[in-house]
């Protein structure tokens, strides 16, 4: 079946690949697919966490399958995981290694989205406490009112915290960002570092012109305290990794190709399988491929019986 299969899955191979691993129990399954294509061209299920020897020896088997057919790679896409710069390295040499795009932006947004909370935060300490009863002197009255202001403030911040991570803005979204970071320069220094970031994605830049952005952009970060130490992600060189596409406009940005697979696996295990047994995983992934290998002809079929019964 791997045989024929690989025949199939490589006749159009793109070059360009999306691995990841995908944890089910006590199971793993290393998967590879087409990133472009998106086919799964090889796998494997482990009984145990992947290590990096498991890892290389899943690479040099696929390489063994490119050699026979004369086949060449141009870059391979995974997620942040530390498991395959090292694998790759040692069985590809000095081919393109992206970083998935959407994991770093993941993370970027889940620490701007921590700096909005701990200004939320912040401006709850400042609330004046009240006490019981209706205020009755001008002070207890503008305590209620700061009071008031406050919790307003803090409403509005919740409410609408997408808008600081939020891709594109409509005119009205940015008024209203203004509006609730009136008083809250840091936060528009976030919103104003987000849109950098995005902008660093841009295809019609070169990953040189990209990183000299990036070098900028962390200058910027440093001088602000606070800020810099929440958005430490930006100091990481998967960041610099992420932008390798750029310089390849066939390259994808990210490895959704695989995660695709995985999630259909999961919805799979979650309403049908249930499977849990490292042989029947084997099985039940075999049977998917071969499913997939047949879908032209199947589709072909149907809608030859379609015609026939219209006629």
């Amino acid at each position: 079946m791997e045989i024929g299969y690989l025949d199939w899955a490589l006749a159009d191979f793109s070059g360009y690949i999306a691995a990841d691993e995908l944890y089910d129990g006590p199971f793993c399954v290393l998967s590879i697919v087409d990133n472009r294509t998106f086919k799964r061209l090889i796998y494997q299920v482990l009984d145990h966490d992947p290590n990096h020897q498991d890892i290389t020896a899943f690479l040099r088997r696929f390489q063994a399958a490119l050699r026979q057919r004369s086949l060449a790679l141009n870059g391979v896409t995974t997620d942040a995981s530390p498991l395959y710069p090292e694998p790759l390295q040692a069985v590809f040499g000095e081919v393109l290694h992206q970083i998935c795009e959407f994991h770093i932006l993941k993370e970027l947004t889940k620490a701007i989205l921590r700096a909005v909370a701990k200004v939320r935060k912040k401006l709850a300490a400042r609330k004046p406490t009240l006490k019981r009863g209706r205020p009755s002197t001008p002070a207890a009255k503008r305590a209620v009112r700061q009071r008031e202001r406050l919790q307003q403030k803090i409403a509005d911040l919740f409410e609408h915290r997408y808008l600081f991570v939020q891709h594109d803005l409509t005119p009205a979204e940015r008024q209203r960002l203004k509006r609730i970071t009136r008083g809250l320069p840091q936060l528009r220094t976030l919103r104003a570092i987000m849109e950098e970031v995005y902008r660093l994605f841009d295809r019609r830049c070169r990953t040189d012109t990209a990183l000299a952005k990036l070098a900028k952009l962390r200058q910027r970060v440093r001088r602000f305290k606070e800020v810099g130490k929440i958005l430490s992600k930006l100091q990481s060189p998967n960041l610099d990794k992420a932008l390798t596409f750029l310089d390849d406009k066939l390259f994808p940005s990210t490895s959704n190709a695989v995660e695709r697979g995985n999630r259909r696996h999961r919805k799979m295990q979650k309403t049908v399988y249930r499977v849990r047994t490292q042989e029947h995983i084997h099985n039940r992934i075999a049977l998917d491929m071969v499913r997939d290998s047949k879908k032209e002809g199947r589709t072909s079929t149907l809608e030859a019986l379609h015609r026939a019964r219209a006629a």
